[in-house]
């Protein structure tokens, strides 16, 4: 029995560490859109999908706008080739803190008299979606997302800098690789 409380703890513990500090990154795309002839793109507003703050609303652009010019796409405001848009979702999902006491080794298994304490908190969760349209035909070639734990009490600075690190790890996968 003790020994199923034990694999219980730690399974429970590496999920606990995983969600906490683990970024989440998915991504889907129109297999036969030829994404070699995209060249520009436009941002456009998704209904019921911004951001009410503005400051928040040009991060989210500049640190994609960021990426999509290292990936050869030029922004424009008129006749784009692909149209650009985002969504941003906050869920707020339960942490478990977990963590073990007790005395050193000892008893049949050399684990000793152990206990396990838990603390439950509600965290605030981010999800970005990034959409690309092609702006010809109308309809969705590229989806990605990225979730993460987010903080805005945090220095704005260091939010920025998660916001790029999510922008860098979303788009490395775009544009997909022909054949994949």
């Amino acid at each position: 029995m003790r020994l199923v409380k034990r694999v219980t703890f730690l399974a429970a513990f590496m999920l606990a560490a995983a969600c906490a500090y683990g970024q989440d990154v998915h991504y889907n795309y129109d297999r036969s859109a030829n994404f070699a002839s995209y060249r520009t793109y436009k941002w456009v507003d998704i209904p019921g999908g911004a951001v009410p703050d503005p400051l928040i609303d040009r991060a989210i652009k500049q640190a994609a706008d960021e990426q999509l010019v290292l990936k050869g796409l030029i922004k424009v405001e008129e006749n784009a080739d692909l149209y650009v848009g985002y969504q941003v979702v906050i869920n707020l999902e339960k942490s478990i803190d977990l963590w073990g006491t007790g005395a050193g080794p000892g008893g049949w298994d050399g684990w000793g008299d152990r206990s396990v304490h838990g603390q439950t908190s509600t965290v605030p969760v981010g999800i970005l979606l990034v959409d690309m349209y092609d702006a010809g035909k109308k309809q969705l070639v590229w989806r990605g997302d990225a979730v993460k734990t987010i903080d805005l009490k945090k220095d704005p600075d260091k939010n920025y800098r998660n916001l790029q690190k999510a922008m860098i790890k979303l788009f490395k996968h775009y544009p997909p690789k022909p054949g994949k």
